[in-house]
C-alpha cells in the first residue's frame, strides 16, 4: 500500500518536472505553471501524509494553483 502510494507521488513530480521546460511564455502563464506545479505538490504531500487521495488532491492542488498564478498581477499591481 504505501508503495503504491511513494510510485504514485514519484509519478506525479515526474509529470511536473516534465512540463518545468517550458519557454517562451508570458509572465502570466508563468505564473500559471508555477503556481500549479506548487499546487499540485502541496496537495500531494498534504494528502500523502494525511493518508488521503493523493491524486486527486494534487489535481484539486495544481487547478487551485494554476488559478491563483493566473489571476495574480505582477509585484501584486
Amino acid at each position: 500500500m504505501i508503495t503504491k502510494k511513494i510510485a504514485t507521488v514519484a509519478l506525479l513530480c515526474v509529470a511536473l518536472l516534465g512540463t518545468s521546460a517550458c519557454s517562451n511564455m508570458n509572465t502570466q502563464a508563468q505564473r500559471a505553471l508555477s503556481g500549479g506545479a506548487i499546487g499540485a505538490a502541496g496537495g500531494a504531500g498534504i494528502a500523502y501524509i494525511a493518508g488521503g487521495p493523493v491524486i486527486g488532491a494534487a489535481l484539486l492542488g495544481g487547478a487551485a494553483g494554476a488559478a491563483v498564478g493566473a489571476l495574480t498581477t505582477q509585484n501584486g499591481k
